[in-house]
């Protein structure tokens, strides 16, 4: 019997991993949380896969996601990643990958966990959203807005609602996979 997914990940093998073992598994880890952030962002305005597909080149092109190294980047770095053809080459981004490390040395500077402040939104549970078909699924939610507009304060960039939300799909702080697809309850246990 075949397992039953959700829709966006059929059709891709690499998709699909990803589905079964990473999307909606709620993730306390700060260091990952950050390189999530990062990807989401460069996500914004393109598809998930593209930047999945390009994920090992964004590791070695960022330094591993290396929050240290990355919020030194100067001029000079930044070019040779606006001229790094193995990832989205955006400026903007680029730029926003900066700024968001200096944000999250900020935090970590100030003795605040990253994994605590995001969970705190979400009294440290996972919000379960019981969707049974994929034209339910939000594009953002009014809490995602909120936290996106506490990051920038912060001092965080190019992290909207919805760049937000995919962040809080991605890491578990919302459980949308559909109620038949075999990860929704799995994920509800790791919760």
């Amino acid at each position: 019997m075949e397992l039953k997914r959700c829709h966006w990940c059929l059709g891709d093998s690499l998709y699909q991993r990803y589905h079964d073992e990473e999307w909606g598994v709620p993730l306390f880890d700060d260091a990952k949380l950050f390189e999530y952030l990062l990807l989401e962002t460069f996500q914004a305005g393109l598809s998930w896969i593209t930047i999945l597909k390009k994920r090992e080149a964004f590791r070695a092109a960022f330094d591993h996601f290396d929050c240290e190294k990355i919020a030194v980047y100067n001029t000079t770095k930044i070019d040779a990643l606006m001229a790094d053809s193995t990832i989205v080459r955006n400026r903007l981004k680029i730029e926003a990958a900066v700024k968001n490390a200096q944000a999250f040395i900020a935090l970590k500077e100030k003795k605040i966990s990253f994994s605590d402040y995001l969970w705190d939104f979400v009294e440290g549970t996972p919000i379960i959203h019981h969707i049974s078909h994929h034209r339910e699924i939000p594009a953002y939610t009014p809490l995602a807005d909120t936290i996106s507009k506490e990051l920038k304060i912060k001092g965080f960039s190019f992290i909207g609602p919805t760049v937000m939300y995919a962040h809080m799909q991605a890491t578990g702080m919302v459980n949308d996979h559909l109620v038949n697809c075999f990860r929704y309850e799995e994920v509800k246990l790791k919760g």
